[in-house]
């Protein structure tokens, strides 16, 4: 992060240097809160409104009030992206319960913190576009619903973080998770999709997903496109044998995957179904979202 940026940090806007939060706030001692990953494509932020909604719904779910109304916060974000100059950017939208004491009984914590991050990002460098990610599944499973539902986006991300320790000592970027029955779910931040006879698949909600905000664009794309898309459970079987396979996230965007537990998968370069949407994504991208500055896109 560039040492002049600016953080939203309960309503003021203060250096990168003077952000600070509590050793007290319960986001810090027990991941108690919630957050979005948002990106500003020429100027315009894309899928504001979608991802507030998810926001104050996951906020909803854990039964912790948001200081700011949806239009306060939305407001918030644009003065942020502004302050920050960025034509180009990842947002970060953090609310946590706030400031506390040392035991877990939210009752305790007051005045929730909101604290909104804008700077530049880049998951996967452009070989990984070109030339396709290699996957793996993984030993950890992923959290069920009946424990703490996936489509809350909350802080606590040690379940998706153990599957990343584990990509990481497998010398990959990215890999699957599985749930409980086996059944494949999404990547440790991206969801997933595989394409089988022309047909875009990608796990339903109820097996335990965040249903991403990139993930429902896809499937947009592809049906605008004439291209049947479906949510239906698939295991590892499926990912060896699918034609195509390709993760999708608001930081990744759509990324091609090429191999699986060492198969590979289709031809095992990115597939023409995956290159189109793509195309499809970059053009959707920078022609839909709110307008920092204007009305019209700045270009960067």
């Amino acid at each position: 992060m560039a040492e002049d940026r600016w953080i939203y940090l309960n309503g003021e806007l203060v250096p990168k240097a003077e952000a600070r939060v509590s050793v007290f706030d319960h986001g810090f001692l027990y991941g108690d809160g919630i957050f979005e990953g948002i990106r500003v494509y020429g100027g315009r932020v894309f899928k504001l409104d979608e991802h507030l909604r998810r926001l104050y719904e996951s906020a909803k779910a854990i039964l912790l009030d948001i200081p700011l109304d949806p239009a306060a916060m939305k407001a918030a974000v644009l003065d942020t992206t502004r302050k920050n100059g960025l034509a180009d950017a990842y947002i970060r939208l953090v609310v946590s319960r706030g400031p506390g004491d040392l035991g877990l009984d939210p009752r305790r914590c007051t005045t929730p913190t909101v604290l909104i991050i804008v700077d530049e990002v880049a998951l996967y460098p452009p070989k990984v576009y070109q030339e396709g990610l290699e996957l793996a599944s993984v030993s950890i499973r992923r959290m069920s619903p009946e424990t703490i539902n996936p489509a809350i986006k909350s802080l606590n991300y040690l379940n998706n973080i153990l599957a990343k320790i584990e990509a990481n000592q497998r010398g990959l970027a990215e890999v699957l998770m599985l749930n409980q029955q086996g059944w494949v779910v999404e990547g440790t931040g991206d969801n997933v999709f595989i394409v089988k006879d022309g047909e875009l698949i990608t796990p339903p909600p109820y097996v335990g997903i965040l249903n991403g905000i990139t993930r429902q664009v896809v499937m947009q794309l592809a049906r605008e496109m004439g291209l049947p898309c479906r949510e239906a459970i698939f295991n590892l079987f499926d990912v060896y044998n699918a034609d195509e396979c390709f993760l999708t996230g608001t930081a990744a965007e759509i990324v091609p995957a090429v191999r699986c537990d060492g198969r590979q998968i289709g031809s095992g370069q990115p597939g023409a179904i995956t290159l189109r949407l793509t195309e499809a994504f970059q053009r959707y991208a920078r022609s839909e979202g709110t307008p920092v500055w204007g009305t019209e896109p700045v270009r960067a």
